[in-house]
């Protein structure tokens, strides 16, 4: 039997104040084991920004480091990365899970965010040229979300000063208050969001892994898939980590220890079943 471990994580946010990672290296406990990794969209935010030199820098140390200092790491992207690979989405064990960022889910990418209204126009306005076949078919759709996400500039993310950091942090995501409203809606509509393109696009399927809002938490839906959400870095919820085995599917908490991350106790084991 195949020890192989396939370690699943996503929303880092590094170089984003909002994140707990200060420097990759204190992520290293949290490889222990893993022949692989996969990061699941928004490592990093390369979006366009009033520091680009800043964003260079940052996704050069950062490709450098999963090159050279981790296992072999799988970039998939986000809406805060939509460049930073070709790759949408992860097929593994067969095509029994599927992997993506899940802001596909949503016809706004952020439906709490400033710059929704904004998104949803230039998605329509994109999914508009794609002829009809296309309209329906995922990596088309994939690609319409990921130019649009690339033409939306960074916020609060490239701000260095921290009290204007917290200024724009609260403008861009919990003011007016409304927009928590609307962070809720988005948490109780994802499971079913997730689980129904799931069965559209990946009918043998049985879970689908995202993030994306942030919310670490498993749901097993009506339709069959069980939809795992990693969560994120960063506050208040934390995240989650997926390790993918030959005959079974392992969640796990991620645990802060001072200044190092590392895997903690087991949430939830699933078999995957033949």
């Amino acid at each position: 039997m195949s020890t192989d471990v396939i370690r699943i994580l996503s929303d880092l946010h590094y170089g984003d104040r909002a994140s707990r990672i200060r420097a990759l290296p204190e992520l290293l406990p949290l490889f222990a084991g893993a022949s692989s990794l996969v990061l699941n969209g928004d490592t990093i935010d390369t979006r366009p920004s009033r520091t680009p030199d800043v964003t260079a820098a940052l996704r050069a140390e950062t490709l450098d480091f999963f090159a050279h200092s981790t296992p072999p790491t799988t970039f998939l992207t986000g809406n805060h990365d939509p460049d930073i690979s070709t790759r949408h989405t992860l097929d593994l064990a067969g095509g029994r899970i599927f992997v993506t960022h899940g802001d596909i889910i949503f016809e706004d990418l952020v439906p709490w965010g400033q710059d929704a209204p904004v998104v949803r126009e230039r998605i329509a306005v994109e999914l508009a040229k794609l002829s009809p076949e296309a309209r329906e078919q995922l990596d088309p759709r994939l690609g319409v979300y990921r130019r649009v996400a690339a033409s939306i500039p960074q916020r609060h993310q490239s701000e260095r000063n921290g009290f204007k950091y917290t200024m724009g942090l609260l403008a861009d995501t919990v003011w007016p208050p409304l927009r928590i409203l609307r962070v809720l809606r988005a948490w109780r509509r994802a499971p079913g969001l997730a689980a129904a393109l799931t069965r559209r696009y990946r009918p043998e399927a049985q879970f689908v892994i995202i993030g994306h809002i942030h919310r670490p938490g498993f749901w097993r839906m009506p339709n069959g898939v069980t939809v795992i959400n990693t969560g994120s870095f960063g506050p208040p919820l934390g995240g989650w980590m997926v390790d993918v085995h030959s005959d079974r599917l392992i969640l796990r908490a991620i645990d802060q220890r001072r200044h190092e991350f590392h895997p903690g106790q087991t949430v939830a084991e699933f078999p995957l079943s033949v």
